[in-house]
């Protein structure tokens, strides 16, 4: 019918194969053919039933989010959905690899669903600050149940095959072929003769469901959205499922769908998801990768244990260097243990446990590491040490070995320049924990190969990982903007400001968690060790780590943790020494409000992005907001730093930022010419359309 939508007949079985590359999204140069051909076979005598089949990797994996927030062409999803329903003869959908978003609510179109064994299943709208737009939240519960839905729908998880049968969403499941599967099943359910019920009419799960237990859960959930309105509202609208006729409960659903789309959290979210795949291009389509199969990651403690286990994760084999075996037993033991934790959730099974410990190999003799594709030093940051490290590496490493350093502030060519080989030395900044955290910023050195830029973007993904590509600057990205972001917290609390006040500012602005409850989740020594380096000095952080006082693990910080809480409480201590040091500087306290804290904190961040923009060393502005949201905790509902800036309006920024410089003289205040250059020409990369 189109070179998008085709149609097969095998007897009596019509197949509808939908064939848009690469994820065969319903755009609607495949929802108009695809209408079309379902209506005339509809009406056909000779078809006993239809099969929804997709070529390629995967059935549909979702709507074409390029068309959200523009005017719909039709025909819709809901048009196409609701006359799949008008069919009496059953319809089947044979779904392999994805089926997702609009590509699961076409499958709830169908009488039956079938499965490839490896398939997976999911509506992950709400992480684009949607729900499901064509009856997903009406049709999900009547087939799993509300609260199986809601967990699906809240979290956006997709489920495995198995699952899904166990849940009801699917009729059978298969290994491979699908295809033909569906058309034998098709067959038999024809061969049966109907009526067939469609999902819209199989109302007992509902009518059986609890609305009490129902309402505790969203209750729950509601602790945990932080301020974000799509899981909200898809808890509101599979409750409409349960409490409503289905016309009306879709209606809604629609209401719903347009407020959230209209909105400037899924616009963050939008840009986000479109952010996040531009960062993980390298320029040069032809590029050839090298071959990764063995990794060495040099340190086992925490940071270097993480980033052995995130390879091994991905598969890899790898061999973990320490320079005692006291250390490195040391190491290998707290990596059983993480993997313990994870079986103890149920988050790992005890088989895959034993695979992923398999694949490492301890040792503290340097030449062990010769027959690795990718060494990984997690050593102490200091120059020197490093220095040294890839000194003794590029004696021992094979020819072409991409040697990577994890450096969260270091010259990265100074690194390079320690080798005979600069072409393959390359930054690998994990985030701690590295098993966890999905940010990778890969520092490009000014004689970085481009094979090997590209090598280490496709790996990241293989094991993960968000890549963001960043340029050589102190703090690259990520800290050389935290470092601004900060630079005015012990100011503030010196004129009026507690920490308490600070952190509470930052939660109710989305943040996990705000600068003094984090500096001493992280340790507090871990910036007083990177300020001595770099002569700088820190009057309140600087005291508390000279009296030993390190943040959690020492049970004091900007705030008590008492009898080995992790809950941070008031510390009184830290209050006195506030005052104290006030009073040497001769500053009367005053009453700071919320505005001034975010002025003082965000909007010189804001600034810092836009010099590192200036400088090269991000390549667009939305790679800022990736390396943000996937590695700090900017609020995903927010879209990141960038783009946020936009939503405030530069012209605010720069004005306060103005009025910050003539106050106080800070530099860090003064703003960028980019930043001005972007305020009088109405162009801002960080907002997205």
């Amino acid at each position: 019918m189109s070179n998008f939508v085709s149609v097969t007949r095998d007897g009596g079985v019509a197949v509808v194969t939908i064939d848009n590359p690469p994820v065969n999204a319903l755009s609607f140069h495949v929802r108009e053919p695809l209408m079309q051909a379902l209506v005339s076979l509809r009406d056909e005598p000779d078809v006993a039933a239809i099969v929804i089949a997709c070529a390629g990797r995967t059935f549909v994996a979702g709507a074409d989010i390029t068309e959200f927030g523009k005017p719909v062409q039709q025909p819709d999803l809901r048009a196409i959905f609701a006359m799949l329903e008008t069919i009496a003869k059953p319809t089947v959908a044979a779904i392999h690899g994805t089926a997702l978003g609009g590509g699961l609510e076409l499958a709830l179109g169908c009488h039956f669903r079938i499965a490839d064994s490896q398939a997976t299943l999911g509506l992950p709208e709400v992480k684009l600050g949607l729900l499901p737009g064509g009856g997903g939240t009406v049709r999900l519960p009547c087939l799993v149940g509300p609260l199986k839905a809601l967990s699906m729908i809240v979290s956006g998880t997709p489920i495995g095959a198995a699952e899904a049968l166990a849940a009801g969403l699917i009729d059978a499941v298969f290994d491979g072929a699908p295809t033909a599967q569906a058309v034998r099943f098709a067959s038999e359910m024809a061969g049966k003769g109907g009526p067939f019920t469609p999902v819209r009419d199989r109302d007992g799960r509902l009518d059986k469901a609890d609305l009490a237990a129902f309402d505790k859960a969203v209750a729950e959930l509601a602790k945990k959205a932080r301020g974000l309105e799509a899981p909200i509202a898809c808890a509101q609208s599979v409750r409409n499922a349960m409490a409503l006729p289905f016309e009306e409960a879709l209606v809604a659903e629609r209401e719903l769908f347009a407020k959230l789309v209209a909105g400037d959290q899924s616009r963050a979210q939008r840009h986000l998801f479109f952010a996040e795949r531009e960062a993980a291009k390298v320029a040069g389509k032809d590029i050839v990768r090298r071959k990764i199969a063995r990794v060495g990651v040099i340190g086992a403690g925490t940071m270097g244990g993480g980033i052995a286990m995130a390879f091994a994760n991905g598969g890899f084999s790898v061999t973990v260097l320490e320079a005692t075996q006291e250390a490195l037993q040391r190491g290998l033991a707290m990596i059983d243990k993480n993997y313990a934790v994870s079986v103890s959730r149920g988050s790992l099974s005890e088989d895959n446990k034993r695979q992923r410990l398999g694949l490492f190999k301890g040792s503290t003799a340097y030449d062990d590491l010769a027959d690795c594709d990718l060494i990984v030093e997690a050593v102490f940051e200091e120059m020197a040490v490093k220095k040294e490290v890839f000194g003794r590496l590029d004696a021992v490493a094979k020819p072409g070995a991409i040697l990577a350093t994890n450096t969260s502030y270091l010259d990265v060519n100074e690194i390079a320049a320690s080798t005979s080989r600069p072409q393959d030395v390359v930054g690998m900044h994990f985030f701690s924990p590295a098993n966890v955290m999905k940010l990778l910023e890969i520092v490009r050195a000014e004689k970085t190969a481009p094979d090997v830029l590209a090598t280490i973007v496709e790996l990241a993904r293989r094991i993960g990982k968000v890549p963001v590509v960043v340029g050589v600057c102190h703090g690259f990205v990520g800290n050389r903007m935290l470092a601004a972001r900060g630079s005015e917290s012990e100011a503030l609390l010196l004129e009026g400001a507690t920490p308490q006040q600070i952190d509470r500012v930052f939660t109710d602005f989305g943040w996990p968690m705000g600068p003094f409850q984090m500096g001493d989740l992280a340790g507090l020594d871990i910036g007083w060790r990177n300020r001595m380096a770099r002569g700088q000095t820190a009057m309140i952080s600087d005291t508390l780590c000279e009296q030993g006082h390190f943040g959690q693990k020492t049970g004091r910080g900007f705030y008590l943790y008492e009898n080995g809480s992790r809950t941070p409480a008031p510390n009184p201590e830290v209050e006195a020494l506030i005052r104290d040091k006030a009073a040497e500087k001769g500053i009367a306290p005053r009453a700071i409000g919320a505005d001034e804290i975010i002025e003082r904190t965000l909007y010189p961040m804001i600034n810092e992005g836009a010099k590192i923009l200036e400088e090269g060393i991000a390549a667009r502005a939305s790679d800022i907001d990736v390396v943000w949201v996937n590695g700090y905790g900017f609020p995903v509902g927010k879209g990141g730093p960038m783009f946020w800036a936009g939503l405030e309006g530069l012209d605010k920024i720069i004005g306060r930022l103005d009025h910050w410089h003539e106050r106080t003289g800070k530099d860090f205040f003064k703003p960028a010419p980019l930043l001005r250059q972007m305020a009088e020409t109405g162009a801002w990369e960080g907002v997205a359309s």
